[in-house]
């Protein structure tokens, strides 16, 4: 039997695309060739690209809208660093909200004035900041719109005049937003597309080509939209997982109805936390993640008897991050209702024998 996999990266991935993707690495297409030996520029590939970046598009509809898919290497990682090369001609407005937005922080201010609008630093991360201004005459605002690690989400976002950059790499197509209102949004494919080793980036043209600066080919976004995401050889594999991935999304109904079924695995292990007095939720309760909850024990003592239960219980991946310790249960999308449920039992099940 499969573990109950909680992993907060790399993700879970449905049965069926895994079934798929297996199968294409043996025969593809039944040309009897591996999809990871075919020609990236064949026809079967180009097939599969084109299709991944127009799914994305669909999925998050951005159809027709100026938008622009791209499958790109580097992880949300370079992203940092892209962002601001191709569109920091001199401030940038950052919001702050844990270690990804610090580490993109970090790469914009090599390329020009960086205004901090926001931190929850204070409280190691543990909320969203409300109520800052960003600067009118900044060249973009950059947010991350749900921070892995320490379990906070945007429920909402600031209305601005200038143009919006979302790092989504945990949360991309797991709730419904209005999307045009981004002008930039990046993802890295291993929480909720595929595997590592792609990176999805969805563009507006028409922020392209200000900033002063000459950007070299390869991070140039212009680049790689007029060489449709095969300026250098892609990440065959992940992409195919990831087209995969965003057609088993579209069959089952789409963003709406994922982020009907991720808000009910979120309320039950959530209603658990709360209710149960050997567990509390490590963020404040208006900024809950529903893609990964952070909790710990309210007794420590108790710490290795809960952790050989789950184990036991074929769960996997449920240790918090270093940084924040405790406990995080990541729910990506393929994460099935029922393993949450076995989650709670657990939960419940150390209550009555503590």
């Amino acid at each position: 039997m499969k573990k109950h996999n909680f992993s907060a990266g790399p993700c879970i991935l449905p049965e069926e695309v895994l079934q798929k993707a297996s199968e294409a690495v043996i025969n593809f297409n039944n040309d009897n060739l591996s999809l990871i030996e075919i020609s990236h520029r064949s026809k079967p590939f180009v097939d599969v690209i084109e299709n991944a970046r127009s799914l994305a598009l669909e999925l998050l509809g951005l159809q027709n809208k100026g938008y622009k898919a791209l499958f790109l290497h580097g992880g949300a990682s370079s992203q940092f660093l892209m962002t601001a090369y191709n569109l920091l001609n001199k401030k940038a407005a950052y919001l702050n909200t844990g270690t990804w937005s610090s580490k993109a922080i970090k790469e914009a201010k090599l390329f020009g004035e960086l205004n901090e609008v926001a931190s929850s630093i204070d409280k190691n991360f543990n909320y969203i900041p409300k109520n800052y201004k960003i600067p009118s005459d900044a060249d973009y605002f950059h947010c991350t719109s749900n921070n892995t690690i320490y379990g906070t989400q945007m429920k909402s976002f600031p209305e601005t005049t200038v143009p919006m950059i979302c790092d989504m790499s945990s949360d991309i197509f797991s709730r419904q937003l209005d999307f045009s209102q981004f002008d930039l949004i990046y993802a890295g494919a291993q929480k909720n597309m595929g595997p590592a080793g792609t990176t999805l980036v969805i563009i507006k043209e028409d922020i392209l080509g200000k900033v002063e600066r000459v950007i070299p080919s390869m991070l140039n976004y212009q680049t790689h939209i007029e060489k449709d995401s095969m300026f250098n050889t892609p990440a065959v594999f992940p992409i195919y997982v990831s087209m995969l991935t965003l057609e088993w999304l579209k069959d089952l109904g789409g963003i709406d109805f994922i982020e009907s079924v991720n808000k009910q695995k979120s309320a039950l292990l959530y209603n658990e936390i709360d209710r149960n007095p050997l567990f509390k939720g490590l963020v404040e309760e208006d900024d809950r993640s529903h893609m990964n909850a952070t909790f710990t024990l309210t007794n420590k003592d108790l710490k290795e008897k809960f952790d050989f239960m789950w184990q036991e219980a074929n769960i996997n991946g449920l240790h918090g991050h270093r940084s924040v310790g405790g406990y995080r249960a990541s729910m990506y999308n393929a994460l099935p209702l029922y393993s949450v449920q076995a989650l709670v039992d657990v939960m419940q099940e150390l209550e009555r024998k503590a």
